[in-house]
C-alpha cells in the first residue's frame, strides 16, 4: 500500500483527530514524518508577531480568544484568519470598530457586539445551552464588562439571563429577582465604585459568585482598586474575584461552573453503560 503525506490543517483542511492519525501511521497510510509535521502544525501557528495556540480548543474546550487591546487591526485580522483556518470559531475581546472592519474585510459575516466590545464569527456549532448563569451589573456604566461576561458564557454553552442596574443604592431593584438568583448555577456580579453588590447578593443566595470589579468611579475608586479590595475582603463565603474589568475571565469561570452537572451526568452515564456492557 502506498504511503501518503497529509496536508497541514489550513483554510480547506480541518485538523485530523490524533487517534485517526496514529491509526493511519500504524497501517502504513501516513509516513511518520508527515504525522510529526501534522501534529506540530496542529499545536501552534507561528505568525512572527504571535504564536497562535490552535490546540487550545482540544485541551480546554474553548479556542484561543484574541485580546485586541494593543494589537493593530492587521494583527487581529491575521490571528482571526489563523483560528478560522483551523476550523475554530472566532471570539475577539476589547475590540475597536477599526479592528472589526479589518476582520470583516476578510470575513463579511463577522459580527461586532458593540456593548461587549467583541468580535465573533461562528463556523461550527456551539454547545447546546443549558443550566443558568445570571450576569448582573450594579450600574449602567458597568454593562460593557457584564456584556462581555454574558457573551462569553453563552458561547461556552450556558443559558444566560442578564440583570442590569441593580446596585446597592436602590436595593428595592434587586430584591424582586432573588428567586431567579437562587435558581442559577453561578452568578456573575459586576460592580464598580465601592464594590458592595457581590457581598449583598452572596448574603441572599447559595450560588457560587464570580465578582468582577470595574474601573467605574470617582477619584478614590482608584480605577477599580477600591472595588477589587472590597470584594477580596468580603465576609461572605463563596465569592471568587477576578481582575478589574475582566468580564471575559468571569464568563469563562461561570460557564465552567455551569456545565459541571452535565459533565457529571455524562460521566455517570458512561460508567453505567460500561458496567452494563461488562
Amino acid at each position: 500500500m502506498a504511503r501518503i503525506d497529509i496536508p497541514a490543517p489550513g483554510r480547506h483542511h480541518a485538523p485530523m483527530s490524533l487517534k485517526r492519525l496514529l491509526s493511519d501511521v500504524a497501517h502504513g497510510r501516513v509516513t511518520p514524518e508527515a504525522a510529526f509535521r501534522h501534529i506540530e502544525a496542529t499545536r501552534e501557528k507561528n505568525l512572527g508577531f504571535a504564536r497562535v495556540d490552535v490546540d487550545r480548543l482540544r485541551r480546554r474546550g474553548l479556542a484561543e480568544v484574541i485580546f485586541c487591546q494593543g494589537k493593530t487591526p492587521e494583527q487581529v485580522a491575521h490571528i482571526a484568519a489563523t483560528l478560522i483556518g483551523h476550523g475554530q470559531n472566532l471570539l475577539a475581546t476589547r475590540a475597536s470598530q477599526e479592528q472589526y472592519e479589518a476582520v470583516r474585510q476578510r470575513y463579511p459575516k463577522a459580527r461586532f457586539h458593540a456593548d461587549a466590545r467583541c468580535i465573533t464569527l461562528d463556523i461550527v456549532p456551539h454547545p447546546r445551552r443549558a443550566g443558568l448563569v445570571v450576569v448582573m451589573s450594579a450600574g449602567t456604566t458597568d454593562i460593557p464588562v457584564a456584556e462581555e461576561a454574558a457573551l462569553v458564557a453563552e458561547r461556552m454553552g450556558a443559558r444566560v439571563t442578564r440583570l442590569f442596574d441593580v446596585g446597592v443604592a436602590g436595593l428595592h431593584r434587586l430584591l424582586p429577582h432573588v428567586p431567579l438568583l437562587r435558581r442559577a448555577r453561578a452568578l456573575v456580579v459586576v460592580a464598580g465604585m465601592e464594590g458592595a453588590l457581590p457581598s449583598v447578593v452572596g448574603g441572599l443566595t447559595d450560588c457560587p459568585i464570580v465578582a468582577v470589579p470595574t474601573s467605574v468611579g470617582y477619584g478614590s475608586s482608584l480605577k477599580g482598586a477600591t472595588a477589587l479590595l472590597a470584594m477580596l475582603n468580603s465576609c461572605v463565603p463563596g465569592i471568587g474575584v477576578v481582575n478589574i474589568d475582566n468580564g471575559f475571565g468571569a464568563g469563562v469561570l461561570a460557564a465552567m461552573m455551569n456545565r459541571l452537572p452535565e459533565r457529571h451526568r455524562s460521566t455517570r452515564s458512561k460508567a453505567k453503560a460500561g458496567r452494563s456492557a461488562a
